[in-house]
């Protein structure tokens, strides 16, 4: 079996988990990983990884690699992945590829000129029964489809005194809500239709002008208030959006819409698809994410179980559980890295993780809700230029 030489920087809570989903992976060797806080090195220790470096460049010069995943905050990810590519490594990058898609047209000609392999972590559409959807549409059990509907609700910024680096469009980007949970949409539609979305029409939310600055916290702590800081010290100003209500089009003309928020009180990571066709329904929740609901006009309504014995063969492969074991969100994670690491060492592989080019025109579509939020019209999504 061919061992892949693997380092992971940023050691944040998504940098950990695709430690632990490497760890799932038998032909991964975690030799090294990097992050700027120096008291991560005992976590290190702790966790096997012998290598730890503060400065990535360094790792990236010492240490004989294969694959490198970045898993640093937005802002870091173009300068990063470069390097990575520079360095002849694959890369497997956190979401989103680049704060402006120019620069993902470089990473994407960079990769192509060195002949590296890339992927972008679109997580969700890794779970069992979104590749389940899939399978039913391209094998036309759903029939035409209709209509389109996805939604993204989750409250850790409710409160004006919720304060995140995500919020400082010099960290986050112009775009948060979109950029953030609104990108999980729109690759989950374009993996499950095979189709792009090529046109928008948004309009943003925000929530609060300015937000009262008492610490930076960490997403979904529910503890955004650190260091001892009184609240309301410090005011910042906010400019990007805490929601957003978007109307698409896909290539083939189907309309859809999205809903995303980080400001809806009860709901943390209210992920759900729900597609219409003229055969029949399917709707996914991404909080109970083993579970499909099969919708008929003639006869019973069907709930679809995450067992072996009830997916097709294509989707049936990823399944480790016997019925009745749940499956979540890190199988999904476990699901996508393992796609990858198939695609290094076979030629013919049937599914395929998303690519930069993939991330790249995600950053587009949310570039284009952006501009169509500032005109108030329907907006084409740019051609790639790579």
């Amino acid at each position: 079996m061919q061992k892949f030489r693997v380092a992971v920087i940023g050691l944040g809570f998504i940098g950990k988990q695709h430690i632990e989903a490497l760890r799932r992976i038998p032909s991964v060797e975690i030799v090294a990983a990097a992050d700027t806080n120096a008291e991560m090195e005992s976590w290190c220790g702790d966790n096997r990884i012998e290598n730890f470096y503060t400065d990535c460049s360094q790792m990236l010069q010492t240490e004989k690699l294969d694959v490198v995943h970045n898993c640093t905050p937005n802002f870091m990810h173009y300068d990063i992945n470069k390097m990575i590519l520079n360095y002849n490594c694959h890369v497997y990058s956190e979401k989103p590829l680049t704060l402006r898609s120019e620069e993902g047209e470089e990473l994407v000609r960079l990769a192509c000129e060195k002949q590296k392999r890339t992927a972008v972590n679109f997580n969700y559409r890794n779970n069992l029964m979104v590749q389940e959807i899939h399978d039913r549409y391209i094998h036309n059990h759903l029939g035409k489809i209709s209509h389109l509907q996805a939604e993204y609700l989750q409250d850790w910024l409710l409160y004006d005194t919720d304060f995140d680096w995500r919020i400082q469009t010099e960290k986050g980007g112009e775009s948060r809500a979109v950029a953030d949970i609104g990108s999980h949409c729109f690759d989950t539609i374009q993996y499950v239709t095979e189709q792009r979305i090529v046109s928008v029409y948004a309009k943003f939310h925000r929530q609060y002008a300015y937000r009262k600055y008492a610490g930076q916290g960490d997403t979904f702590s529910g503890n955004n208030k650190q260091n001892n800081e009184p609240v309301g010290t410090k005011e910042i100003s906010v400019e990007n959006e805490d929601a957003a209500y978007i109307l698409f089009r896909l290539e083939d003309g189907t309309i859809g819409t999205i809903n995303v928020t980080q400001v809806c009180a009860g709901k943390k990571n209210g992920l759900k698809l729900l597609i219409s066709g003229t055969k029949e329904s399917c709707e996914w929740t991404q909080e109970n994410p083993d579970k499909l609901w099969i919708g008929h006009r003639d006869r019973g309504n069907e709930i679809l179980c995450a067992g072996p014995e009830n997916l097709s063969n294509e989707v049936r492969k990823f399944v480790d559980l016997p019925s009745g074991h749940p499956v979540g969100w890190k199988d999904a994670l476990t699901n996508g890295v393992k796609i990858f690491y198939q695609s290094l060492s076979q030629k013919n592989i049937s599914m395929k993780s998303p690519e930069f080019s993939d991330g790249c025109y995600v950053s587009k579509i949310v570039e284009a809700c952006v501009k169509s939020n500032k005109t108030n019209q329907w907006t084409d999504v740019c051609l790639k230029n790579y």
